[in-house]
């Protein structure tokens, strides 16, 4: 790897000083927790110029485990975000039990073709197809 790449990369990684926040997090500890994205300027002083923004997190409990969701509240307080949760919490859930499904039905629907690794219906791998 040349300096030059190695510069670009170490240029990639520079934090964007005009998005800095402070971030507090607000939870129950049993449902889920509030992100709250505090904008700061460089210097660590409040960044009045932007606005405050809240994320909500929880979890859903999949066959395989628990699946983090986060998703957008759109208070303009502490409070605001508390009252939207409850929905925002849900529409992403929902969206998140189809996306799985469509991967399931994606995964279901699958073709195997001959020299393509793995098993279907009992099938050798390949399809036991060789030229």
């Amino acid at each position: 790897m040349s300096s030059n790449d190695q510069l670009d990369q170490l240029d990639q990684l520079r934090l964007d000083t005009n998005e800095l926040v402070i971030e507090q997090i607000i939870t129950d500890r049993r449902v889920g927790s509030i992100r709250k994205l505090i904008p700061i300027k460089a210097d660590g002083e409040p960044d009045p110029t932007r606005q405050i923004q809240f994320i909500g997190q929880s979890q859903i409990m999949t066959p395989a485990g628990p699946l983090p969701i986060s998703f957008e509240l759109d208070g303009y307080d502490l409070a605001a975000a508390i009252e939207q949760f409850p929905q925002a919490a849900n529409g992403a859930i929902e969206e998140a039990v189809e996306e799985l499904k469509k991967m399931q039905r994606e995964q279901q629907s699958s073709i195997m073709v001959p020299g393509q690794k793995g098993r279907q219906g009992g099938m050798p791998p390949g399809g036991g197809f060789q030229l």
